[in-house]
């Protein structure tokens, strides 16, 4: 096993342990603890000269405020007929969120680093204003929709990149994110699971005549986005040979093996 692929590992028991409250896990899920923003992240640091707690910690802070703007995401909307488990629910989701943000200040707190507080800050209130955009506006195509969706996704690692002067990860951070959101989407959308990304087109149908024409856009944009990915990765630096090879096999595992099942 990789040297990385352990760290990936053991970074997750970290993180899991921090979130993890035996209040809320009565009544919620625990929070899924994404991967490949991970492997990114761990990457990403890996290449620069700041100590090895440090890097750790920017890290598990990173995660947690995406746990945290994931958890918010998974809020329902209300309605007075709601049952009042369901009513909890909301509630207990919101606090968790809220919960797990509160964390990422205290572990930064006791680090004393106020410039990355500003970072991982602004990001979480820009991240919150494209996400309003997003889901409660008008969107003039289904061009500038996605557009949105992927800033969405790869701006908190962005940022956190050029906070530690690694900005060579930018471009492949948002292609290789949006990717990975797009084939999430198509396969929420064929469960019949409609998440509010599908939620925002479904409620602007100038976009669309019939279901089957959104995933058939969603499927072509698949395919272009994955022929970007594989170009923007090639031109990695060499130092992130590692994280290369990661997002080769996910391309591999996660859209060809998965396209030629398909198809056969």
């Amino acid at each position: 096993m990789n040297p990385s692929d352990m760290h990936i590992d053991q970074l997750k028991a970290t993180i899991a342990a921090k979130v993890r409250h035996p209040f809320l896990a009565k009544y919620i899920a625990e929070p899924v603890i994404d991967e490949d923003k991970l492997a990114i992240l761990i990457s990403l640091m890996d290449h620069t000269a700041l100590p090895a707690f440090k890097k750790e910690k920017y890290i598990v802070t990173t995660m947690l405020v995406q746990i945290a703007l994931d958890t918010h995401d998974l809020v329902t909307l209300s309605d007075e007929d709601d049952e009042h488990e369901t009513v909890r629910t909301r509630q207990l989701t919101v606090l968790a969120g809220d919960y797990y943000s509160g964390l990422y200040y205290f572990v930064l707190a006791q680090l004393n680093d106020i410039p990355m507080v500003r970072v991982l800050a602004g990001a979480i209130k820009e991240i919150n204003e494209l996400k309003m955009d997003l889901y409660y506006k008008d969107v003039e195509s289904f061009h500038e929709f996605f557009t949105s969706l992927k800033k969405i996704e790869s701006l908190l690692i962005q940022r956190v990149a050029q906070h530690v002067q690694k900005p060579a990860i930018n471009d492949m951070a948002g292609e290789w994110l949006f990717a990975k959101r797009l084939l999430e989407e198509k396969a929420s959308y064929e469960e019949g699971r409609f998440s509010p990304v599908i939620e925002s087109l479904i409620r602007q149908p100038e976009f669309f005549d019939a279901s089957g024409q959104l995933l058939n856009s969603i499927e072509q944009l698949i395919h272009k986005q994955i022929t970007k990915l594989e170009v923007t990765a090639s031109h990695l630096p060499i130092h992130f040979n590692w994280l290369k090879n990661y997002i080769d096999t996910a391309i591999y595992q996660r859209f060809y093996k998965t396209h030629l099942a398909e198809e056969g």
